[in-house]
């Protein structure tokens, strides 16, 4: 251990500090509070993300708290990082879909980037000083999902209209996501405000704070029209609902997943699920009317894709789209050209 400073080693401190322009106040300035730990900060930023990132995010949060709540944010490294990563893929519960922990892993990383990057924000740490930047999320796979054929689909709708204790809200859902190639939150965000019956539109509200009217066949919008009277949804609440007027949430998604697993043996083995039915419906639309026309059925709007800024003149209209589902239903639509 060392002794006292010397008046030399003072001096000579001072005459550094004076050719930086830097006082001893700055020095005590800038000395920042410890960082808040994990249990402390992760419920703050939780309540400050959206819905959806929340949803996303919050299983990979609790693991964090787990293993780290009472550890603060600057006290972890990459290092620290990486072998929380491979904790998780090790303890990780194998399902039909499990591809060896990778989507974990990612997920994982995005959620402590998240974390971080609200802590860098908030003056909490500095932005050289976050590890989850530094640490490399794994190659994405490419996905298992495709397009389910005509015989699979009339065995799906069967299944569905004829098993479970509420057919009829099912078999609703299934359309719903047929016809739209909507995306769950996109189903459970909709709203009875959100229905243009005249011109057979739906407003739909999905991940990314991102929006668009989606054509639906005349046949949809009046089942959804009778599903808001028969079961007393309010003009700004959610629309789909069980009998006894709940709004259902994630949950009955889940459920009616695993029954068709378990009456489908080939839906089981594959993890089918309801983005299967955005792959199928955007796969028949780009076969039969082009790029830009599934591009913007399936409401993919941004720029940031492999096709380069020539999306942004080959942008397809509204009634192009509506098109395209009179021919995918076989029934005529207002807008349809």
């Amino acid at each position: 251990m060392t002794g006292a400073p010397t008046q030399a080693e003072l001096d000579a401190a001072r005459l550094v500090l004076d050719r930086m322009g830097v006082t001893a106040e700055d020095l005590l300035n800038s000395v920042k509070p410890p960082a808040p730990t994990f249990g402390e900060y992760i419920p703050v930023v939780a309540a400050a993300v959206s819905d959806g990132t929340r949803r996303a995010y919050s299983p990979y949060w609790n693991r964090v708290l787990d293993q780290w709540a009472d550890i603060s944010l600057s006290d972890r490294t990459p290092t620290d990082i990486q072998r929380l990563v491979q904790h998780i893929k090790a303890n990780l519960t194998v399902r039909r879909n499990t591809r060896n922990g990778n989507s974990a892993a990612e997920h994982l990383i995005a959620a402590l980037r998240c974390l971080y990057r609200h802590a860098v924000n908030d003056d909490l740490i500095d932005e050289r000083a976050n590890p989850a930047a530094k640490v490399p999320k794994p190659r994405r796979q490419p996905s298992n999902r495709r397009a389910l054929s005509g015989k699979q689909m009339d065995q799906l709708n069967d299944v569905v209209a004829t098993t479970g204790n509420d057919p009829q809200l099912d078999s609703l859902i299934i359309r719903f996501h047929t016809e739209t190639a909507a995306r769950r939150g996109g189903a459970l965000a909709l709203r009875p405000k959100d229905l243009d019956e005249e011109q057979c539109l739906v407003y739909l509200r999905e991940k990314g704070e991102t929006s668009r009217w989606q054509p639906v066949s005349p046949t949809l919008m009046w089942h959804l029209l009778q599903h808001v009277e028969h079961r007393g949804a309010p003009m700004n609440g959610r629309l789909l609902r069980y009998a006894d007027g709940r709004p259902i949430t994630y949950h009955r998604y889940d459920h009616l997943w695993n029954r068709v697993g378990d009456s489908l043996t080939w839906a089981g083995k594959q993890g089918v699920s309801t983005h299967w039915l955005r792959y199928t419906t955007l796969t028949w639309v780009e076969r039969h009317f082009g790029y830009a026309v599934a591009r913007a059925y399936a409401g993919h709007n941004d720029t940031n894709t492999d096709a380069g800024s020539t999306t942004t003149y080959i942008r397809a209209t509204l009634e192009e789209v509506a098109t395209a589902l009179a021919a995918l239903t076989g029934e005529h639509h207002p807008l349809a050209t």
